[in-house]
């Protein structure tokens, strides 16, 4: 299911929880539309946008976490395709870009924060950290938001990252897709492509 990468050097992968808008982000970042199908957990195996002359390929990794419909053992497969995908290409990821949704995400994790569960996007975010994956957390639907510093406080708190979130603008970078509001996620992924001397593939962010 995950066997079709393209044999690229370079990477960036976008995760998420279903419904997040990777997808949006995906198209916006391509030109290109993908079929997602329109209902959650469509995505099933990664889509990847390649560029062969730069040695660089975008992937769009499934959506994680409850989808209605969906069988739970079925999800957590996919789950553990998208950890063992990105523990096998660690050393070619770049960066991922850890998609949430800036309306839900922190009481989503506040649902889930018990003494046995860790939060699905705070679970991710630790894990890449551990793969040694420089992580950009793209919280998008921020157009919906109201307590916009006060949110991304909480949501940079929750990360184990000391609010204001303002110091961690190379992590949190707060944005609308579907608004091509996308510049503090552009600019969070080039530092870090900057620091890997990747400065050729600017022009894709």
């Amino acid at each position: 299911m995950f066997e079709n990468r393209p044999n690229r050097d370079a990477e960036v992968v976008l995760v998420g929880r279903s419904n997040v808008g990777k997808s949006t982000l995906m198209r916006e970042l391509t030109g290109h539309s993908f079929d997602t199908g329109g209902k959650p957990g469509v995505t099933r195996s990664p889509n990847h946008y390649d560029w062969t002359a730069e040695d660089f390929v975008l992937t769009d990794l499934p959506g994680f976490g409850f989808m209605s419909g969906v069988e739970e053992d079925h999800r957590e497969q996919i789950k553990t395709d998208i950890v063992r995908y990105l523990e096998e290409y660690a050393d070619n990821v770049l960066v991922a870009v850890l998609v949430v949704d800036g309306k839900s995400v922190v009481d989503i994790i506040d649902r889930h924060t018990g003494p046995d569960s860790i939060p699905y996007d705070v679970e991710m975010y630790h894990f890449l950290q551990d793969i040694g994956i420089p992580t950009v957390v793209a919280v998008n639907k921020m157009d919906k938001v109201d307590d916009r510093d006060e949110r991304l406080d909480e949501l940079a708190e929750r990360l184990g990252l000391y609010p204001p979130w303002k110091q961690w603008q190379e992590t949190i970078a707060p944005i609308s897709a579907k608004r091509e509001q996308l510049e503090p996620m552009y600019e969070a992924v080039r530092t870090h492509l900057h620091e890997q001397e990747r400065d050729d593939l600017f022009k894709f962010f």
